[in-house]
């Protein structure tokens, strides 16, 4: 066992001395490596927040938060249905609170989504006529790009626009403003805040079919004359299929257009699963074989998890050069929107820490790359 580790086997005497003689937090700190300070040469290390973080209700979570990752994107609260409830009514609290978290922590945030077929506010659906699709849509853009202008590093300012063959998802803006609405978006985005960077960010777009799609969608925007900065390839793979192959020609495709590469919400499933990608609207039904690991992660999948987690940071480090950022979906197993997704009360352990915080095998990993 690395000795990193070695501090949370101790016995709970040993354990209570250590922490009443160090600040609070500071055991984590001190004795795991940190995967920002690790990778600083090499790229940003991210990870997703919820509003219990934001907050910072946990002091011990604080702490680690901080010691880990230098960029953050929120999970949900910036999504228009949470900041934008009402007609002409913004909820501006919690997006108020992570700009905050930032500055207080040196962690730089990436906005979180702009525009997105999924998680709208509940009035869109009395909508029906184009013209009013259009003002919430313009509306929208100006007035949240526009207040964190400065405020955040980016913006997905577009969120899975795309189908697995390549062609445009019929969403609410494809069926009201047309296939132009994408350009239309980065265009708005672009007034509003033109001190922020601007990415699309999708998953499975790093397979070749939606890879087309998204490389006609990135050069549409730039012939338009439009300003676009970078492509998020989301990163929700499955243990033991994670394409490396797909994901190095996605890499150097990209980057042929003249945009940022950076893998924007990593985790690794290790629950089974029938079907591959992140679309929220899927489900699956729940039974005896699809929770099989409720109380611990068998030894065999942890070692292929650490693997594959390996494989990718390998991948990472060859193109460190192009790749700017890795975000995690999730602090920790206990965080993954796995857990509740594509079954809810599902135990996964898709991240590089358990539900304690402490470093799993693909952790050590990872950070071994680097010695």
């Amino acid at each position: 066992m690395s000795a990193y580790r070695n501090i949370f086997s101790l016995n709970k005497t040993a354990f209570f001395l250590a922490t009443a003689i160090l600040p609070l937090g500071s055991v984590y700190a001190q004795t795991i490596p940190s995967l920002k300070d690790t990778f600083k040469k090499d790229f940003g290390i991210g990870t997703a927040l919820n509003n219990a973080q934001i907050d910072e209700r946990d002091p011990k979570m604080t702490e680690f938060i901080v010691s880990q990752f230098n960029m953050a994107t929120p999970e949900n609260i910036m999504k228009s249905a949470l900041i934008h409830p009402g007609w002409d009514t913004y909820n501006f609290e919690m997006a108020d609170k992570l700009v905050a978290f930032g500055k207080k922590h040196n962690i730089k945030i990436n906005g979180h989504t702009l525009i997105w077929h999924s998680q709208l506010p509940p009035f869109i659906r009395g909508i029906k006529s184009a013209d009013s699709i259009r003002t919430f849509f313009t509306e929208h853009i100006k007035t949240v790009a526009g207040r964190y202008d400065g405020k955040v590093l980016s913006w997905d300012v577009v969120n899975e626009a795309l189908n697995e063959d390549g062609t445009m998802r019929k969403s609410v803006f494809l069926q009201y403003l047309g296939d132009d609405f994408v350009t239309e978006a980065f265009r708005l985005a672009q007034q509003a805040a033109p001190k922020t960077e601007l990415y699309y960010n999708d998953y499975n777009n790093e397979q070749p079919a939606k890879r087309a799609g998204c490389i006609e969608l990135i050069k549409k925007i730039k012939a338009a004359g439009v300003r676009i900065d970078g492509v998020g390839i989301q990163g929700h793979w499955h243990v033991g299929k994670v394409p490396l192959k797909d994901i190095e020609e996605s890499i150097l495709q990209y980057l042929a257009l003249g945009v940022k590469v950076m893998f924007t919400e990593l985790d690794i499933e290790v629950l089974p699963r029938n079907f591959q990608g992140a679309d929220v609207g899927q489900r699956m039904t729940a039974n005896a074989q699809s929770n099989p690991y409720p109380e611990a992660l068998p030894d065999s999948v942890q070692q292929q998890l650490a693997a594959d987690y390996e494989a990718l940071f390998k991948l990472f480090l060859k193109h460190k050069d192009k790749v700017t950022r890795v975000t995690f979906w999730g602090v920790n197993d206990a965080n993954s929107w796995l857990n509740n997704w594509p079954i809810r009360g599902r135990t996964s352990y898709p991240l590089l820490f358990d539900r304690n915080n402490q470093p799993k095998p693909a952790f050590e990993k990872v950070i071994a790359l680097k010695k």
